[in-house]
């Protein structure tokens, strides 16, 4: 048995119990009862306080209410069942309607323990469309979740396989969202592996950087100066590799320096997960946001699927960073400097190379690349305290899958995690598709401990 090998086992089975730790949890939020809920923006994106929603059933009042200062509401329902949810056209700002005609009213379907998003788009009078799109032909249109569902899954990402296709169009669909997915999670993952590759800590608190940078670009875009969202995903990033810097240099090298043992790190990058999730919870709240630009989207038709200008720019982006990373990491002096010291600490501290510089480099990278994950995720969900560590399963499973300690494998074992997650829910319930893609880990593990992209190492 090689120490990888011991080591990738040990933490694919760690990320298991905290996965079935977390089901419990998913289920109990779960039975807190139903209830619709959305937010109404006019048609700039800003909130629109004081419009009067109402829900009925069967012709029968359920509950009503009005949007508060952020434009959002929420309505409770006494049990799963068909609702109808009207808003109340005189309560809106002058010259703006509901997107299509007749949309004041939307049907909505609650299961049991749901809270149920509605989306009711506005847009200024004169533009307004004949229900199903300007053309009469059906619109497909795959809007952003909206700024409070309470719990993002990855099943809300991508374009939903349309209704009545074949199976092998639901594949491509649900392939493509895969893939969209797969490549949020690399994004998120490649830093953390070259974290533990230079330094072999198991870092716990990565997850919390991605959230980081979904909360700080939400604050430049919306809370905030009000940003285009381009430009605070770039500060985001930025503040990203900040973060990952001061963390390093504060608190992990003066703990190296000590020589705390790697199991110690360990535990304290959990103490520091449970210590910035909650700093963010206390500036950020409970209440999901979501981003303003790119929220509602036509779809685009290419032949064999749809997909959103929004989630193919999320995938070339995805794409574009990662080979970038992969140039950097073949071709340059850095990059060469960070593979030495991934393959042999000592080796490369006596070949001159300033391993502390390495390392540095490596937690900014890695800071920055969490950051623009977490705005990705943020875009194509919504941007939730806790986002940061539902992602971070995820994570390590891929960084497991692929190899630990290997760049290429975390890209590699990324992809492979959000494609078979996405693609069970071809046959088998959307809740389930994370324990899915965990199975594989745990079929590659049985027949190849190193992973995917892993090599084997002997003990002494």
């Amino acid at each position: 048995m090689t120490t990888r090998s011991m080591l990738a086992r040990a933490l694919g089975v760690l990320v298991m119990i905290v996965f079935a730790i977390m089901l419990p949890t998913a289920s109990a939020a779960a039975q807190d009862g139903e209830s619709v809920h959305g937010t109404v923006r006019d048609p700039g994106g800003d909130p629109v306080k004081g419009v009067s929603i109402s829900v009925t059933q069967d012709g029968a009042e359920v509950g009503s209410t009005s949007t508060d200062a952020d434009g959002a509401w929420r309505i409770e329902v006494p049990e799963p069942g068909t609702y109808q949810v009207e808003l109340d056209l005189a309560t809106l700002p002058d010259g703006v309607v509901p997107r299509e005609r007749g949309g004041e009213v939307v049907e909505v379907t609650v299961d049991e323990g749901d809270a149920q998003p509605v989306i009711l788009p506005l847009v200024e009078e004169g533009e307004q469309v004949a229900p199903g799109g300007s053309d009469g032909q059906e619109a497909e249109e795959t809007p952003a979740p909206p700024a409070d569902t309470d719990e993002p899954t990855p099943g809300e990402t991508g374009v939903a396989p349309a209704a009545g296709a074949s199976f092998f169009d639901r594949f491509i669909q649900t392939l493509v969202n895969g893939i969209q997915y797969g490549a949020v999670i690399a994004i998120s993952a490649i830093g953390l592996s070259l974290v533990f590759g230079t330094t072999r800590l198991i870092n716990f608190a990565h997850g919390e950087l991605v959230t980081f940078g979904a909360v700080v670009a939400l604050f430049f875009h919306v809370v905030g100066p009000g940003m285009p969202l381009i430009l605070a995903a770039v500060l985001a990033v930025l503040a990203g590799g900040l973060l990952g810097g001061v963390l390093e240099r504060g608190l992990w090298r003066p703990l190296r320096n000590r020589g705390t043992g790697r199991i110690n790190l360990f535990i304290i990058s959990i103490g520091l997960a449970l210590f910035l999730r909650h700093i963010i919870l206390a500036l950020q709240g409970s209440r999901p946001e979501s981003y303003i630009d790119f929220n509602l989207q036509q779809s685009w038709d290419l032949g064999l699927f749809s997909i959103t200008p929004r989630d193919l720019s999320i995938v070339l982006i995805s794409v574009a960073v990662l080979l970038g990373v992969a140039f950097m990491l073949q071709r340059t002096r850095i990059g060469t400097a960070i593979r030495a010291v991934s393959d042999n600490r000592d080796l490369a501290s006596s070949s001159g190379i300033n391993v502390n510089q390495v390392i540095m480099v490596v937690w900014v990278l890695g800071g920055g690349l969490a950051a623009l994950g977490g705005v990705l995720f943020g875009l194509a969900q919504v941007v939730h305290w806790e986002m940061g560590f539902k992602l971070l399963l995820l994570m390590f499973a891929g960084i497991i899958l692929g190899g630990l300690g290997s760049a290429y494998g975390a890209m590699v074992g990324s992809f492979v995690v959000g494609i078979v997650s996405h693609l069970s829910t071809l046959w088998f319930p959307a809740e389930l598709q994370n324990a899915w893609a965990l199975l594989v880990l745990i079929i590659v593990l049985l027949f190849r401990p190193q992973g995917i992209l892993g090599r084997k190492e002997r003990v002494g």
